[in-house]
């Protein structure tokens, strides 16, 4: 069985997608963390093009990768130009990396419209180019760009292409689905074809325009393709490249060729989830295997069953690439749903007390509430349930006006009155706005119990109106989240008064925090 090689060129083609751009410094974060994750090689940009390319490389020289080979990318020698006048191929031999990637010209169209040269020219400038660098000691790539668009129109141009390549001494040859729109079966076919009069190795590198770009990779490997090239979580120009975060488990699991190991392998979440984090995007909680609703289950029969057998309604164990089983709490839940949330939470929860919670979230799912996005709220409701909770505080009655004073502009005050530990606290607060001053003047009212209190704070708030219909009688839903101590999480009020909404959410925000912190006033130890 022919090993597949893993080449990731996030650092180069997933940059171009429109909203993602990188410091020297992120993409050496990332490069070290996808060294770790075992790649085999790594592109990391194209230092002919940008100074901060020809520093990275530069930097990234005093990188410890292992066995990963890092990889500088750019193109053929321009023509009428020789290899050695060429400022393109200098700065690829000045970043002296062990391998470098060049892309050319497959196709004779392109070569004809885009290129504005001959076909011959050409040829002859894939074959000095990779020669050139060929005899610097380099290991190198022949990226055939529009490869199969061009084998479909000139197939003998397209091998021609190649075999100059190889014949220069090209280590792969690449073949680019640079438009993204072949289907899986073409990918299969063209290989196979190409396979019967090229020796060397081939890789495949695909774009997603059709939405084909994991299958096509795949496809690519099954034609006989021994190295695949993508991007993680599939950024990408356009619409993106093919993702290696499904392709990489999809070789390993479902196609029994080993690319990485089974610890490497339950690295693969959280490397998607880094790489997010580092380039400033939200991860995709839908994403294949490490989306966080990748394994989550809501309906009711199908957490039943996930709660007998695990696999009657997943394909793989979870834990293999990192990520976990989930519940989803909402209206289509089963008394399973909630058993196994209160499970994950260490809490023993009864058949009984399962179906209260059940019975209580379709009532309030039914006045506007949604839990899916608020797991906080039903956490705790499942806390609420256990003999020795207590709540933290509790609410005797608030108050708030806003209005608008000449020469101050607009002014929101809120008056909140809470009980903590018998002891009746009343605090007034201003704010930007209503639900600043409430939150305000809760967290002031709590402070002198709860020090730790002061260590959170809220960083998103959304409304959303329910029935629009209705105008300004409308039932109001308001997601609140916080964060604190680590923790992230998000709690739901609805009411056809937008202040009361964002109170319950408020409020039970404030309390989860305590619940997650420390539970009640004599543990805080921050006192």
């Amino acid at each position: 069985m022919s090993q597949v090689f893993l080449y990731d060129t996030t650092l180069r083609d997933g940059t171009q997608r429109e909203d993602i751009s990188l410091s020297v410094d992120d993409k050496l974060l990332i490069a070290k963390r996808l060294a770790d994750f075992g790649f085999h090689y790594i592109e990391g940009g194209w230092p002919g093009s940008n100074p901060k390319d020809a520093e990275f490389f530069a930097r990234a020289a005093k990188l410890d990768l292992g066995s990963t080979k890092l990889a500088a990318f750019g193109r053929t020698r321009q023509k009428h130009l020789q290899c050695e006048q060429d400022a393109n191929l200098q700065a690829l031999l000045d970043a002296a990396t062990p391998v470098v990637t060049m892309v050319g010209k497959s196709s004779d169209y392109h070569v004809k419209v885009v290129l504005s040269s001959t076909l011959e020219e050409n040829l002859a400038m894939i074959r000095d180019s990779v020669g050139f660098i060929k005899s610097h000691g380099r290991e190198v790539m022949f990226d055939a760009e529009h490869f199969f668009d061009a084998f479909i129109s000139n197939r003998d141009y397209a091998l021609a292409s190649l075999k100059t390549a190889a014949d220069a001494g090209a280590d792969w040859l690449v073949l680019c689905e640079t438009n993204g729109g072949k289907l899986p079966w073409e990918i299969e076919e063209i290989v196979r074809e190409v396979r019967k009069s090229i020796t060397k190795p081939l890789g495949v590198h695909c774009h997603n325009d059709s939405g084909c770009g994991v299958a096509n990779s795949l496809a690519a490997v099954r034609g006989g393709c021994t190295q695949v090239q993508g991007t993680i979580n599939g950024y990408g120009e356009r619409v993106g490249n093919a993702n290696l975060t499904t392709i990489i488990p999809n070789l390993q699991l479902k196609m029994n060729k080993p690319v990485v190991t089974p610890a490497q392998l339950r690295e693969l979440t959280s490397l998607a989830h880094y790489v997010a984090e580092v380039v400033n995007l939200k991860h995709y909680n839908h994403a294949p295997y490490i989306g966080h609703s990748a394994f989550a289950h809501k309906g009711g029969i199908h957490v039943a069953a996930v709660l007998k057998a695990s696999d009657s309604y997943q394909h793989i164990d979870p834990a293999l690439v990192g990520n976990e089983m989930r519940a989803i709490v909402s209206e289509l839940s089963g008394r399973g749903n909630i058993q196994l949330r209160a499970q994950e939470l260490g809490i023993d929860l009864n058949n009984e007390d399962a179906q209260h919670v059940l019975n209580q979230i379709k009532q309030l799912e039914h006045e506007g509430f949604t839990f899916e996005a608020a797991e906080a709220s039903v956490e705790l409701m499942l806390h609420r349930l256990r003999p020795e909770y207590k709540q933290p505080f509790e609410l005797v009655d608030y108050s708030v006006i806003a209005e608008r004073r000449q020469g101050h502009g607009m002014l929101s005050e809120a008056k909140v009155k809470v009980k903590v530990n018998g002891e009746e606290k009343f605090v007034v607060a201003e704010g930007n706005g209503p639900v600043n001053a409430l939150s305000t003047a809760l967290r002031s009212a709590l402070a002198s119990a709860y020090p730790v209190l002061k260590t959170v704070c809220l960083i998103d708030y959304k409304v959303r109106i329910l029935d629009s219909a209705n105008g300004t009688s409308a039932q109001i839903r308001v997601l609140i989240t916080f964060q604190g101590g680590g923790h992230v999480w998000t709690t739901v009020g609805a009411s056809t008064n937008i202040i009361d909404a964002s109170w319950r959410a408020l409020s039970d925000s404030l309390e989860f925090a305590l619940v997650k912190l420390i539970v009640t006033p004599e543990q805080d130890s921050s006192r």
